[in-house]
């Protein structure tokens, strides 16, 4: 989101980052059906970073998102151009233009606060003058090839998918009221800094972070929302053995070729079996299994 939103992001959490989670997934949506684009139907996960390196406030969602999807009949499947997924300079203006009309009809519906300095921002009018200039503003929309392959972005969006905003690797010291904590300059090619902060100030700028009780900062889209993920996964791996985009077919010993298996263990190759699905409820209530040691 541009800078000057994040004041009325800290006031109303819950509504704008709930919007901010909307507005990027139907964009994304949208324009990957879109004929001209992609022309399919996609799926992906978002996660909520509200932080920057140095502990302000920076909302933003990271996408994770599989390259093509199901066609529109879902009878194949389409991949992405290799040079790029989905046109930038789109998404960024079909981003801003559902999230600036999000806005609107969260003022409409009253389902915006507005305290101290932003209490003006309560007259319609008022409201309406000061969301005209974000149609100026640069909206940041990137994408970009991830290093390593798909099992590296899930690797490293692993690490910060249950933190908040820092993590004790980085925290170097706490000695005369002062916190000195590790930060990455993305300005200056990652170089590693250190920043020393008042404790008072170092806590206001952790706190700013803290989410709502019990709103989701993990969620998931198109076909792989949790309502349609059952039926729609299982046809996504059909199609994509179908179209030898991957899990290519290996001869056997009399000649005929069989589909390698989906899923394979990391350290010796062998194939892994689905054995039992189980729902959450029934992880929670299912025993650990018995060691073999202590099997009769």
């Amino acid at each position: 989101m541009p800078r000057q939103l994040a004041p009325l992001a800290l006031q109303n959490k819950r509504e704008i980052y709930g919007l901010l989670f909307r507005a990027s997934a139907e964009t994304l949506i949208e324009v990957a059906r879109d004929p001209r684009r992609l022309g399919a139907e996609i799926g992906f996960f978002s996660i909520l970073h509200t932080w920057n390196q140095k502990l302000q406030a920076h909302p933003h969602v990271h996408c994770v998102v599989p390259a093509g999807g199901l066609a529109p009949d879902h009878s194949r499947w389409i991949d992405s151009q290799q040079k790029f997924f989905l046109p930038v300079d789109v998404l960024k203006e079909v981003f801003r233009g559902k999230f600036v009309e999000g806005l609107r009809t969260l003022h409409a519906e009253h389902k915006l606060d507005f305290h101290g300095t932003l209490a003006v921002l309560q007259n319609p009018k008022t409201f309406a003058a000061w969301l005209r200039p974000l149609f100026r503003s640069p909206w940041v929309v990137y994408s970009k090839r991830p290093f390593g392959g798909a099992q590296h972005a899930l690797r490293y969006f692993g690490q910060y998918t249950h933190r908040v905003a820092i993590s004790n690797h980085r925290l170097i010291t706490l000695a005369d009221g002062m916190v000195t904590f590790r930060w990455r300059d993305s300005a200056h090619q990652n170089k590693k800094c250190l920043m020393t902060l008042p404790i008072n100030e170092f806590l206001r700028r952790f706190l700013l972070h803290v989410l709502p009780p019990g709103f989701v900062r993990i969620r998931y889209f198109g076909w792989m929302a949790h309502r349609r993920r059952g039926a729609s996964l299982p046809l996504c791996l059909q199609r994509l053995a179908e179209s030898g985009r991957f899990l290519e077919a290996e001869p056997t010993e009399k000649g005929t070729c069989t589909p390698r298996p989906l899923w394979t263990r990391p350290q010796c190759g062998g194939p892994m079996v689905l054995i039992q699905r189980l729902s959450s409820l029934e992880l929670r209530w299912r025993p650990p299994p018995v060691p073999a040691a202590l099997q009769p």
